[in-house]
């Protein structure tokens, strides 16, 4: 690949004169982590090591203070409070949340700045978002300014909070969140985290530099709020944070490259004036470039706006394939909760389908090998084996234009010498991480073996889509016949989206678009349909 700008967005490209960011770095080393055991562990694991000067700052769109980040703790209160009375500078930025009673977490993030503040941390409640907005970022910077090769950044899908922690085998976190009873007392969760080092994590310090030092109001988001928070003392105002360090040390072959969503707000963001789009410009980019297969894990893939890059991708290239994971259910059970959901995916479902047919389309949800589903929350795509993310944003109109979202795109420099070497034959050929990814994900799914040793059934786009389509039909034929004999091999199920009457589509669409999947772009680009 002689021009990495083939793949990434350029500076102008990511189409925001405010900040400062860099197009992309080289020279970082990125390992996901599939699943929250092994997120919270390698946390654990950064934090405790760290001592007086050093520096550990994070955003979360929820946090629970006694989530325990191993069978037998810390919590995230522990883990964050033991760190300040080392003398480590703790900051948060918190979404203040809306109200429990809609299935959000305002109660649970109250309680996370409190008490890491009564420590001697310094958690912000941030609500400058829009309406019916959030903040949903997750990331965790660690700074050790005596020794910048060891500096370290998480970014992804985990939260730091209850239900996160889970592992291959989908029983679920002991402490759970409220969900639909179809996923049981302990709902099984998968999610996937990044773990970055190099010169990225300067990158990441400074996107938290910018909403931190940003001067927009706190009364924006919410009046009310804002007094009720001041009368309990919470806070609202982040103090000066200390002088920016150097980024890392190159350590490794991967261009990183750090996409975001911000909205267009009121009063402006500093570093936003116009909001950023760089996630749905990263995507379009990448996807522009598909021509063999696109892998997708989404929690919602909502959104004709974004499934329609999808279908044209499609469309252009008849050798093409679209593998989508999804969950099987939404996570709140009832009509208001779900009905507009199944209206989103369903018009997205089908437009891929009308692009691609039914034999070049194929989504599956998940289940555990005791059948129960299994509530996929991970954003991960890998384009052709070459161009990888993993971040917080979902494949909808909401995370693509609304909410604050961060999402990382890897680049490997490493060429794949596993065959098929060049699958998409644009003679950028398969890169590492990328395919390694996919891989560690298909052997979850397909039930192959971990140590690599069935990987032929997975490596060549053609025979990954036969053997998870073979798989799927077969498992759930299985099911169909009552569960006789054993189990097939794998966890993945078709999808079959619901069906909805016109009168429900009647009132759900609305529904869905005004509140479920809103749009935050200026009126310019909406008119237009661009990003």
């Amino acid at each position: 690949m002689d021009d990495p700008a083939a793949w990434l967005l350029t500076a102008e490209e990511r189409g925001n004169t405010g900040t400062p960011l860099s197009a992309w770095t080289a020279g970082n080393l990125v390992r996901p982590l599939v699943h929250g055991v092994a997120y919270f562990d390698r946390l654990v694991e950064e934090v405790e090591r760290l001592g007086e000067g050093d520096r550990v700052w994070f955003t979360d769109w929820r946090g629970d203070p006694d989530e325990r980040l191993r069978p037998d703790g810390p919590t995230v209160d522990q883990l964050f409070s033991a760190a300040s009375h080392r003398g480590v500078d703790v900051r948060g930025l918190v979404w203040r949340s809306h109200t429990d009673a809609l299935s959000f977490s305002k109660e649970q993030n109250r309680a996370l700045d409190r008490e890491i503040e009564e420590d001697g941390g310094k958690v912000v409640l941030d609500q400058r978002v829009r309406r019916v907005g959030s903040h949903h970022q997750k990331i965790v910077v660690i700074r050790r300014p005596a020794d910048p090769s060891r500096d370290v950044a998480f970014a992804g899908g985990i939260d730091l909070c209850h239900s996160r922690r889970d592992d291959a085998d989908h029983h679920g976190d002991p402490q759970t969140v409220d969900m639909s009873d179809a996923y049981g007392p302990t709902p099984p969760w998968h999610d996937v985290q990044a773990e970055i080092r190099g010169p990225a994590v300067a990158v990441l310090d400074t996107v938290f530099r910018e909403r931190w030092d940003d001067p927009t109001s706190p009364v924006q988001g919410n009046p009310i709020a804002y007094v009720i928070d001041r009368f309990r003392r919470a806070r609202l105002d982040p103090s000066p944070l200390p002088a920016e360090l150097p980024p890392p040390p190159e350590c490794g072959p991967h261009l990183v490259q750090t996409l975001r969503t911000y909205p267009k707000i009121r009063p402006r963001y500093d570093f936003a004036a116009e909001g950023e789009r760089s996630i749905a410009r990263g995507y379009t980019k990448a996807v522009q470039r598909a021509r063999r297969l696109i892998y997708l894990e989404d929690q919602y893939l909502w959104s004709a706006e974004v499934a329609q890059l999808f279908a044209d991708a499609l469309t252009a290239n008849p050798d093409l394939h679209l593998v989508v994971v999804v969950p099987r259910l939404p996570d709140q059970s009832g009509s208001f909760n779900a009905t507009p959901q199944y209206v989103g995916r369903r018009q997205a479902i089908d437009l891929c389908v009308q692009a691609g047919g039914k034999a070049r389309v194929h989504v599956f949800d998940v289940e555990n090998h005791e059948g129960t589903p299994v509530y996929v929350h991970a954003k991960v795509c890998v384009v052709d084996d070459v161009w990888a993310s993993i971040g917080s944003d979902n494949f909808n109109r909401r995370s693509w234009t609304h909410d604050s979202e961060l999402s990382t795109a890897v680049l490997d420099t490493t060429p794949d010498q596993r065959e098929p070497i060049d699958p998409a034959g644009t003679g950028d050929c398969a890169r590492v991480f990328a395919r390694d990814l996919r891989l560690e994900l298909a052997r979850e799914h397909l039930d192959l073996a971990p140590d690599g040793s069935e990987d032929e059934l997975a490596l060549d786009p053609e025979r990954f889509v036969a053997t998870l389509e073979s798989r799927a039909a077969a498992l759930a034929e299985w099911h169909d016949g009552g569960r006789r004999g054993p189990r097939p091999p794998g966890r993945l199920r078709p999808h079959r989206p619901e069906k909805l009457c016109r009168l429900t589509r009647l009132w759900a669409t609305p529904v869905y678009r005004m509140l479920v999947d809103p749009d935050g772009r200026p009126l310019r680009l909406r008119l237009r349909g661009g990003f």
